[in-house]
């Protein structure tokens, strides 16, 4: 298969199309995540077959409007599309519209046809068709499009084989755009275009001057050409308006002799749900109720394959020092790899059930009524609606939440979200909340159907959402940016969600997170279990030591082997490291081995457990086959006698973990996005001095 020939193929369409419906359709579980070149927005790649001979390489590029971009996402769809250099540039393109918007995608659809790259048109959701009252005659709107058209219902795999077999000849497609757009606009003016740009269409001549950024794969004499055009910035302003209103005409006429809708045939339910959904007292109470839902299921349907999970890599680590002979390297293994690596496997069930409720949320087409619902109070912050889906998407991870941010247009908004994305609660911190949870919070039920520990979590999220608000409130008041702000958003219809989408979508994003997460426990795990195995003369002295300290005692073997461990811990390079910093954590609750978890943790906050895993794992020099859990619980305060992560430690680290900024791959984008180390500076030192703050209050307060 690798010497199969191979089609580029370029998926694009307005947001809500079933576009990515199509591409999981195509692609199956062949794709790949990744990011453009030498910037932040995801790129999504798949494969599929076309032929015994034939595959196609594609690319799912973001939802787009128009060709003229108004958003960083925009701009790669039109920088993808002009330069024919780069890895990306497509053979053929796809265009995806929605059978109930298609005037207002058809506008894409035509700017497309005009830059003569082979264009295929698939009217997506024609399962709707009867139910919407919707008639289509497709050889008419081929033939006035001068493209293939395909029915196809990316949910239902209808149609998809006959988009393949089109793919296949894309060579054969026509490339006549729909309309001649310099007739309309002024014929002299675009003839003298043509001549200063005669190696490219029409079209993307127009585009290179009319797109305020500058095109690296243009030749300086094409660059000082580009320049020269747009001096005249009134005359291209109004051209492109001229431009809209013929493009809508001449898609109106295509329309009105090849689509129909017959109103009275119509029965679906939209309307309905919309007034109950987004009210203005219901949809609040029905969006917290969905929450509550939510956080229930994390607790109530993960807590069998958590503990499952727990016992087995327990049980693991004590059958490897049973097989393997005695000895550094089995120690490593048992107590360094595979405790690290089980404080984060444990939580694989919690996390996919919430990118499971997440990817649910956003297939039916109700995320777009919560942006409604919510645009009003997020302005009072300094944000706008499309700030709450920053903000939900924080939920999974601060880093693609973050980028989501790009839709909204003003820059001090985007800026205000950006800055108050990272104290949501993200996937990052379940882990860290999932065990504290565990450990001071009883299981059990309140009225009788509500899990304590469950309300507990969700209140852990709240508090992150509301920290954010205040936050935004507060940025909103001290910042002084000027920007202009405006608020569109498209209902999308409601769909049934897909499995396969919701399935895949869970995988990628679960897969993401573990390996994510993965590689840098498994690092940190060894390290941690190098710095507590080791140490100066006193780690090595520690059986001569307490030897003498236990010369009058009776105890027993196992007994003062634990000793030993004790004291070779506290004793070690990594027992130095956390002695240093504990007279600065103390007053939080926190002893020196919380401490060390502290510090691994900073730069990935889910490290906290697996470091744990591994610090205690080490301690312990029997060959019980304890979980961390157990091993947690059984941690003992010398001071007090009490359990170390009693109530008060416990809320402790719970505010710690929800307000301080430990995460550097989140440092990493918010720098890249807004060009200046002055933001990521300002959230690290603000979040950490608000989470210290609230720790040490919350510590003070319920001891």
């Amino acid at each position: 298969m690798n010497n199969d020939k191979v089609v580029k193929v370029a998926l694009i369409g307005n947001p809500n199309t079933g576009k990515t419906s199509l591409f999981n359709q195509l692609t199956g579980l062949k794709q790949k995540v990744g990011n453009y070149p030498g910037i932040t927005v995801e790129k999504k790649q798949g494969f599929c077959k076309l032929n015994d001979t034939v595959k196609a390489e594609i690319i799912d590029l973001p939802g787009t409007y128009s060709i003229n971009p108004t958003s960083l996402d925009e701009t790669l769809v039109l920088d993808t599309l002009l330069n024919e250099n780069n890895d990306t540039f497509p053979d053929v393109i796809v265009v995806v519209v929605d059978i109930e918007n298609i005037k207002r995608n058809l506008l894409l659809f035509t700017q497309l046809k005009d830059l003569k790259i082979p264009t295929i048109l698939v009217i997506n959701m024609i399962d709707q068709m009867k139910r919407k009252g919707i008639n289509i005659n497709v050889p008419v709107l081929a033939q006035k499009l001068n493209a293939k058209v395909v029915l196809a219902s990316a949910r239902k795999n209808l149609g998809v084989e006959e988009l393949k077999s089109v793919i296949l000849k894309y060579k054969e497609l026509d490339t006549t755009p729909v309309s001649n757009i310099s007739v309309k606009i002024d014929e002299g003016y675009f003839a003298n275009l043509k001549k200063a740009f005669p190696e490219f269409p029409l079209y993307k001549s127009w585009l290179l001057i009319t797109q305020n950024q500058e095109f690296d794969f243009l030749t300086e004499n094409q660059k000082k050409l580009v320049a020269k055009f747009r001096k005249d910035i009134e005359c291209i302003k109004r051209y492109q308006h001229k431009e809209t209103i013929f493009r809508y005409k001449v898609i109106n006429d295509i329309l009105k002799d090849s689509f129909d809708v017959d109103k009275s045939k119509a029965t679906d339910l939209r309307g309905i749900l919309d007034r109950i959904l987004i009210h203005k007292i219901f949809g609040y109470i029905i969006f917290t109720l969905i929450l509550l839902f939510i956080f229930q299921g994390i607790f109530n349907w993960a807590s069998y394959p958590m503990d499952v999970i727990d016992g087995a890599f327990a049980n693991l680590s004590s059958w490897t020092k049973v097989v393997m002979p005695p000895g550094t390297f089995t120690n490593l293994i048992a107590e360094g790899i595979i405790p690290g690596i089980g404080g984060i496997i444990i939580f694989i069930p919690q996390i996919a059930i919430l990118f499971t409720f997440i990817s649910i949320l956003e297939e039916t087409g109700y995320m777009s009524r919560v942006v409604f619902l919510m645009d009003k109070i997020m302005r009072r912050f300094g944000m706008s609606g499309k700030s709450i889906i920053p903000l939900i998407s924080g939920t999974a991870c601060a880093i693609p939440a973050i980028m989501a941010s790009r839709n909204i247009s003003s820059w001090k908004e985007r800026l205000i979200t950006i800055l108050v994305v990272p104290v949501t609660t993200c996937s990052a911190r379940l882990p860290v909340y999932a065990i504290l949870i565990a450990l001071i919070i009883p299981n059990q039920r309140v009225f009788g159907i509500l899990n304590l520990q469950g309300l507990t979590m969700m209140a852990m999220y709240l508090i992150g959402f509301a920290a954010a608000i205040a936050s935004s409130m507060l940025l909103h008041n001290v910042l002084k940016v000027k920007s202009k702000s405006f608020f569109v958003i498209e209902m999308p219809n409601y769909k049934v969600p897909s499995i396969k989408n919701i399935f895949y979508e869970v995988v990628e994003k679960t897969k993401a997170f573990i390996f994510g997460a993965g590689k840098i426990i498994l690092a940190l795990s060894i390290v941690l279990w190098f710095l507590a195995s080791n140490g100066p003369s006193t780690f090595k002295n520690a059986e001569k030591t307490i030897k003498a300290q236990t010369e009058n005692t009776a105890i027993s073997q196992q007994e003062f082997q634990k000793q030993v461990a004790s004291y070779k811990l506290e004793h070690s390079y990594i027992g130095y490291m956390g002695k240093t910093i504990e007279p600065v954590i103390e007053p939080m609750g926190y002893d020196w081995k919380i401490g060390i978890a502290l510090i691994s943790s900073f730069a990935a906050r889910e490290v906290f457990v697996g470091a744990l895993a591994t610090i205690y794992n080490v301690e312990s020099d029997d060959d019980n086959n304890s979980t961390i859990k157990e091993r947690m619980t059984a941690e003992v305060n010398p001071k007090t006698g009490e359990s170390r992560f009693n109530f008060p430690t416990g809320i402790s680290l719970l505010l710690f973990y929800a307000f301080a900024m430990q995460c550097v791959g989140t440092l990493a984008i918010v720098k890249r996005e807004t060009n200046s180390w002055k933001w990521p500076i300002l959230q690290v030192v603000g979040m950490g001095i608000l989470a210290y703050i609230s720790a040490a209050a919350a510590y003070l307060i319920f001891s």
